[in-house]
């Protein structure tokens, strides 16, 4: 009998396993490294409320200050997009639009730096503003909304759409 099942652990690959473990021991088996709290990365910052701000004062909170939370406006509200930090940090693909009011840019799907970051969408088609949509959707369903960049008379954003 033990013959046989050594043979049929022998075909199945096992027995080269049981033989290492016999042999090793538990230096065969996964090691599990748990990791600390000080080894962790940094939790992101909870969620600020900003209220009313304007452009100027969005572009402080771009990523350079590891002690802000990261933000983006898109059609004068303000998402926390801390969460994405590897897209929208410093060095990431989508930096250029962190602190900025990115909406004319992500409406024109550019994504380089240039005059297109700025909330004005004057002269956008149809299919520019639906784009634009489409990214609102996205940020509203992902980040938190923290603020608002100036009021909804003097950008008039908020009645796009």
């Amino acid at each position: 009998m033990p013959l046989k099942l050594w043979e049929t652990l022998k075909e199945s690959g096992l027995a080269l396993y049981y033989v290492a473990s016999e042999i090793f021991g538990s230096s065969c088996q996964p090691q599990y490294q748990m990791i600390t709290d000080s080894e962790e990365e940094e939790q992101p910052l909870p969620p600020v409320q900003l209220g009313e701000i304007t452009e100027e004062e969005l572009k402080a909170f771009d990523g350079t200050d590891p002690k802000k939370p990261l933000l983006m406006a898109i059609k004068g509200q303000i998402y926390d997009v801390s969460q994405g930090r590897m897209f929208y940090g410093p060095g990431m693909p989508y930096a250029l639009f962190s602190g900025k009011e990115a909406s004319r840019a992500l409406a024109k799907l550019i994504f380089i730096k240039g005059e297109e970051l700025t909330s004005n969408l004057t002269g956008l088609g149809e299919f520019e503003l639906a784009v634009l949509q489409e990214w609102e959707n996205k940020f509203m369903s992902k980040y938190v909304t923290v603020g608002t960049i100036g009021t909804a008379e003097a950008t008039g954003l908020r009645n796009v759409m």
